[in-house]
């Protein structure tokens, strides 16, 4: 394990911006729609704010993570609902049957895995035919992306594509929360972002990061210790060719599906 992941896991109780809310939010409503009450594996599941929803979706829901803190406080927080498991595992090596689960997720953690595609293949393995892998990620071509702490791979549109379809021949990338013409202060605040990323002085964990929020951005509003629907509202993700690069779009989610004649 390289690192303290629970210290950039967003978290009950945390202080966050209304898009980070959003985001959160958006994923999980998105994947939802491909669920259909069957059995839902989510990978780097963290401190397990999503794993509710996808409960409500789905007959059967188990999330793991590496990080013991984040293991804890999702097992204590779900303790006696029935159709939640919480499991420690590693993305690299998943612990389970071939065929187990009809929906794989994994949720901005794709880039802090040494061997991505070690775990596209463990998510091919364990999905059943005609099972979904659903990915969510930051857009390393969006101009004011920065790296995260621990991280070690980020991805563009056609990199994603190329790394999904090394085991999966239908893959579909959409793009969400849209880059648009900004006010003069937002531009600076955005200056200010990428020389602090250039320069390495991003604060690494979540809590310092508040503080800086606070500064550049203003009202902060909890994180809430579960996903529910009316938390905020939903911006449908744009299907987007996957062949170009594009700055676009902060946030890429990857759809793909297992072929019926699947091994």
């Amino acid at each position: 394990m390289r690192g303290e992941y629970s210290e950039i896991t967003e978290s009950p109780g945390q202080k966050a911006t209304r898009e980070q809310l959003e985001r959160l939010y958006q994923r999980y409503h998105f994947a939802s729609k491909y669920l259909s009450g069957g059995s839902v594996l989510e990978v780097a599941c963290g401190s397990g704010l999503g794993l509710g929803y996808l409960a409500l979706h789905a007959s059967r829901v188990v999330g793991g993570d590496i990080d013991k803190k984040n293991l804890e406080a999702a097992t204590l927080y779900y303790k006696g609902r029935e159709n939640i498991t919480v499991l420690e595992f590693d993305a690299h090596d998943l612990p389970f049957e071939d065929k187990s689960f009809d929906t794989v997720i994994l949720f901005e953690a794709i880039y802090y895995l040494e061997r991505p595609e070690q775990f596209v293949s463990e998510a091919h393995r364990v999905l059943k035919n005609g099972g979904h892998l659903i990915i969510s990620t930051v857009n390393r071509s969006w101009r004011d992306f920065h790296p995260s702490k621990y991280s070690l791979t980020y991805y563009s549109v056609p990199e994603l594509s190329a790394l999904l379809e090394k085991r999966f021949a239908k893959v579909q990338i959409y793009g969400a929360f849209e880059v648009k013409d900004v006010c003069t202060r937002a531009k600076v605040v955005s200056v200010i972002k990428r020389t602090a990323s250039k320069m390495n002085v991003i604060p690494g964990s979540l809590r310092a990061r508040e503080l800086l929020k606070r500064v550049f951005v203003g009202k902060l509003e909890p994180i809430p210790a579960e996903i529910s629907d009316g938390m905020t509202s939903y911006r449908e993700p744009i299907p987007i060719d996957d062949s170009c690069s594009t700055e676009k779009y902060k946030i890429l989610h990857a759809m793909t599906r297992k072929g019926s004649a699947g091994p």
